[in-house]
């Protein structure tokens, strides 16, 4: 463990329990309220990238992730990084379009599918996801922490157990997460429209 990650462990051992923050207001112990910790885990998440990468490398949040994904992968199309990241296909094709732009990646036909479009870091690229990666993973050693080995692999397999759950689709293909959270009234009435 580093010497500020020790001292950051420090600080937060001798706060306490007592100073845990209250939950959301309104939400008092519920799961509504972990949902809202989730969130906000997410958010305090992409501190780092946006104070120490996103200005200074000029690229946007999912442009970083298209980025790290074909750096780890070497090799790989634009519908297996939206699948991979969770990202939907249009975001990852704008990120694509604009690291490509950039000189960034390079996308090339494939041969065997005229439809799929290889995805490759240039040199430029390369050079980019050898100065991120790093922090990427400082930002996950800071996070973890305060986790045991068991404590982090037990976390691992709720995630993967909850992102399951929001993948899971039914025998037409349709996402059962989005069918079960429908609004009850989704008729479109009080919709904003054009």
């Amino acid at each position: 463990m580093t010497d500020k990650v020790q001292d950051a462990s420090a600080m937060r051992a001798t706060a306490g329990a007592a100073d845990s923050p209250p939950p959301h207001p309104g939400l008092g112990g519920n799961k509504a309220a972990l949902l809202h910790r989730l969130l906000k885990l997410t958010n305090r998440l992409m501190a780092p990238f946006s104070t120490h990468l996103q200005h200074r490398y000029r690229i946007s949040l999912n442009e970083f992730r298209v980025l790290m994904t074909v750096g780890a992968l070497k090799r790989t199309a634009s519908h297996e990084v939206a699948e991979l990241t969770g990202v939907n296909v249009m975001s990852i094709s704008r990120a694509v379009a604009a690291l490509e732009k950039d000189g960034r990646l390079l996308v090339e036909p494939d041969d065997a599918n005229r439809r799929r479009k290889w995805l490759t870091l240039t040199d430029e690229g390369r050079r980019l996801y050898t100065i991120m990666r790093p922090q990427s993973e400082k930002v996950a050693e800071y996070m973890l922490s305060e986790l045991s080995d068991g404590e982090v692999a037990q976390l691992d397999r709720l995630v993967m157990q909850l992102v399951a759950t929001l993948e899971a689709r039914d025998d037409d293909g349709n996402s059962l997460f989005l069918e079960n959270t429908r609004p009850e009234d989704d008729t479109g009435q009080g919709a904003i429209s054009d």
